[in-house]
């Protein structure tokens, strides 16, 4: 690649939203200030392309800065980690794969499970049917601080990421340490040769199979337009719908998506996402 071709697409990639790269990242936007951001470095706030996190008294501008901000990475890595995410048309060679981490699987903590239970069919109105079966076979379970851990599998059935998502009063998600988002996917079992609904989270995963249940629902974990892992289900010529968030980085993503893979369809949720539309109906 060029010097100018890797000017252009540094600075195609510095104009990114924030909000998209903080969503894709997992994390979590506050409910009572929407410029806020839950984040795994601490709280930021987002104006415009610039942010600042009042955790640790530190800032900055474009979506390369906030990539470096949250990754810990260097320059070149955090421009390799966003065109991963937000493919960019560039000519030259396929980047290196970024070094993964070794994935560290929560702890299970029996005693917090019943709370972790109790708010999936009670807060997110999740039915047990779908639910108990995930904690028998143990990709759902809760972890000492009474998260709700979603395992993320790969295509051998081995965990190698897990969804965290909060369950006190205090809203929050993300994703364990060392977890590889591209080798595996958090499901809901169903019936074989249903289509596949693509959605952000694990939960929207499960409300969106309680609504539809003759589809395959699985997690990106985040609104991810090209985790490496469709193309194994492109490549079968399965029916793949794409149901991320009705929102502005929600239809951004699933544009992204459709534009990579042309055979991917567009299903949005009559509300914000899947679980809201699974609770107005309760």
């Amino acid at each position: 690649m060029t010097l100018p071709q890797i000017r252009e697409r540094a600075d195609r990639l510095r104009a990114l939203p924030l909000e998209s790269v903080l969503q894709v990242w997992g994390a979590q936007r506050d409910r009572d200030d929407p410029r806020k951001w839950h984040t795994s470095q601490g709280i930021l706030s987002v104006t415009g392309a610039k942010f600042m996190n009042w955790n640790r008294g530190i800032g900055g501008g474009g979506a390369i800065d906030l990539t470096i901000h949250l990754t810990c990475l260097g320059f070149p890595k955090a421009l390799q980690w966003l065109g991963e995410h937000f493919p960019v048309p560039v000519t030259g060679p396929p980047a290196r794969p970024l070094p993964q981490s070794n994935f560290r699987q929560p702890i299970p903590d029996p005693g917090k499970l019943g709370r972790v239970r109790h708010y999936l069919l009670t807060q997110r109105a999740l039915p047990h049917h779908l639910v108990d079966p995930l904690i028998q076979t143990g990709s759902l379970y809760a972890d000492p601080r009474a998260n709700a851990v979603f395992l993320l599998r790969n295509p051998q059935n081995v965990a190698v990421g897990a969804e965290l998502r909060g369950t006190t009063a205090r809203p929050w998600r993300g994703m364990a340490p060392g977890s590889r988002k591209d080798h595996g996917w958090f499901a809901v079992p169903t019936v074989p040769g249903s289509a596949i609904l693509l959605c952000e989270s694990a939960i929207d995963a499960l409300s969106c199979s309680a609504l539809h249940p003759r589809h395959l629902c699985i997690s990106t974990a985040g609104a991810r337009p090209n985790p490496r892992w469709l193309t194994a289900f492109i490549d079968q010529g399965l029916r793949i719908y794409c149901g991320f968030d009705a929102d502005p980085t929600g239809d951004a993503m699933a544009l992204a998506m459709i534009s990579i893979y042309p055979t991917v369809k567009r299903l949005r949720p009559s509300r914000k996402d899947w679980n809201d539309v699974l609770r107005s109906r309760q």
